[in-house]
């Protein structure tokens, strides 16, 4: 059972890159463009390409200055610049599955920003290998260590979170204590800790990359 559930998110996620890769192909994301209007091109995609009709969170596309804020903040609808990063979040439902993607794109050519992109999944995969070789880990610990990545690739870590739970949806509904859903500073309990029907936990991982000027950010996450 255990296997079952992790092989299912595995293949949520599978398709929600898919799903990325047609929003990439279809040219959604570039300068001109209103951040509401590739939201809504991708709600359309999503229904007629994958044939999904529910989000287990709205659907995000920050650009700019946006790109500073979090799932958690409203900023005001702003039109995608030549030069900015724009980063897309999505919480595709498939089946009773949920996923949840993060990825960033850089519309120009600045190489800063190139260079966020790039490293984005370079400090998730440190991320990722540090909870792994880390059976006692909670989730307090790892979102220093969170931190500390970002600020040795040179970055500022953006958000207030670092992951939260996923499973079968709507795992919001979920009963327990919101601090041990998350990856924060206050979820001192250990990560592998069984949830409220004594199974196995599977945590998204998030990583909010930001410059040190707080001018510009991306933002990165899969299943961790």
């Amino acid at each position: 059972m255990q296997d079952e559930r992790r092989a299912a998110l595995e293949a949520a996620q599978v398709k929600a890159l898919r799903l990325f890769a047609s929003i990439e192909a279809a040219g959604l994301i570039k300068a001109g463009r209103a951040e509401r209007e590739v939201e809504k091109n991708i709600f359309a995609l999503a229904e007629r390409d994958f044939g999904v009709t529910q989000h287990w969170h709205r659907r995000i596309v920050r650009s700019g200055p946006n790109t500073l804020t979090t799932a958690a903040d409203y900023p005001e609808v702003r039109t995608i610049e030549p030069d900015d990063t724009v980063y897309i979040d999505l919480g595709p439902v498939f089946e009773t599955w949920e996923a949840d993607i993060g990825r960033t794109y850089a519309v120009g050519d600045d190489a800063e920003k190139h260079r966020l992109v790039a490293d984005l999944p370079h400090v998730f995969d440190q991320v990722q290998a540090h909870y792994r070789a880390s059976p006692e880990i909670t989730g307090a610990e790892l979102y220093a260590f969170a931190q500390a990545a970002a600020d040795g690739a040179g970055w500022v870590f953006g958000g207030a979170i670092a992951g939260h739970l996923l499973g079968e949806f709507p795992h919001s509904r979920w009963p327990g204590e919101r601090p041990r859903m998350v990856i924060w500073p206050a979820n001192t309990a250990p990560m592998r800790l069984p949830d409220h029907l004594g199974r196995e936990r599977h945590w998204i991982l998030e990583i909010h990359l930001v410059d040190r000027a707080r001018t510009f950010g991306g933002f990165y996450e899969q299943l961790l």
